[in-house]
């Protein structure tokens, strides 16, 4: 019987289950009934989840769904807000260039 040993498997979601915290977090400053600035909510879920590309490449787009995620789902129980699926596709976005940024070798100037 082969020994499996899961903590390297949890390891490497550890940034998308803290990109889903930063999310939910970003949902409920979202759902407020004061704010009122989708850019700066665009450009928190843009950032958080390039952060969690970069931290997990290979596995950017669980991390960028565990950002846009909360987003949309509290927006629609809440609100019954569709539109702001459109922070899905901006996590996604935002953890595709994190990882790309990642993979980039640096070049250097000699």
């Amino acid at each position: 019987m082969a020994h499996f040993d899961a903590m390297p498997r949890l390891r490497s979601l550890i940034p998308a289950i803290l990109g889903f915290l930063a999310g939910a977090g970003i949902a409920f400053v979202d759902t407020r009934p004061t704010w009122d600035d989708a850019g700066v909510t665009a450009a928190a879920v843009f950032l958080v989840a390039a952060t969690v590309g970069a931290a997990r490449p290979r596995l950017f787009w669980i991390g960028g769904l565990a950002v846009g995620l909360p987003v949309l789902a509290w927006n629609v129980l809440l609100h019954g807000n569709y539109g702001s699926a459109i922070a899905v596709v901006i996590a996604l976005v935002g953890a595709g260039v994190g990882a790309a940024l990642r993979f980039t070798p640096l070049r250097s100037s000699n």
